[in-house]
């Protein structure tokens, strides 16, 4: 795999699929056409189809997780819940509600352990604690 592209794909990850591909072509050097064209040449698809999965991944494992789809939503990068709920359901086929009570979505030790704050669902994500996730509600994290 090309330099520029392990690149790309490990800022991407690290990012959390929350990375903009213009970004990543001027960070390897590269127009955004010719990353997309070598990304996809080496990986099988696009930077940003990789960043939507990434993002998705990220989202989904939260859900199982048992946090509520609009704090899911906010966290994650979503533009709002519904933006999310379109997500999924391109993926999967399945609402967020399905998609948290999945069985092929376990969670995985190694990937995310126990300490992770992903495994608990009243738990700090991303270093805000759920009472200042954009000004929501508790009426809005109940909504899930």
């Amino acid at each position: 795999m090309a330099p520029e592209i392990a690149h790309a794909w490990r800022r991407t990850l690290t990012g959390r699929g929350r990375v903009r591909v213009e970004r990543l072509a001027e960070e390897v050097g590269w127009s955004r056409k010719r990353l997309s064209a070598r990304f996809r040449s080496q990986l099988g698809i696009t930077p940003k189809h990789a960043a939507r999965l990434v993002r998705f991944d990220h989202a989904a494992h939260l859900l199982a997780a048992g946090h509520a789809a609009a704090d899911v939503a906010t966290v994650s990068g979503y533009v709002d819940q519904s933006h999310l709920h379109r997500e999924v359901k391109a993926f999967t086929g399945l609402t967020p509600t399905a998609v948290a009570a999945a069985p092929w979505l376990a969670i995985d030790d190694v990937a995310w352990p126990a300490s992770s704050p992903a495994r608990r669902p009243s738990a700090v994500i991303a270093g805000v604690p759920p009472s200042s996730w954009m000004g929501l509600t508790d009426r809005s994290r109940r909504m899930g």
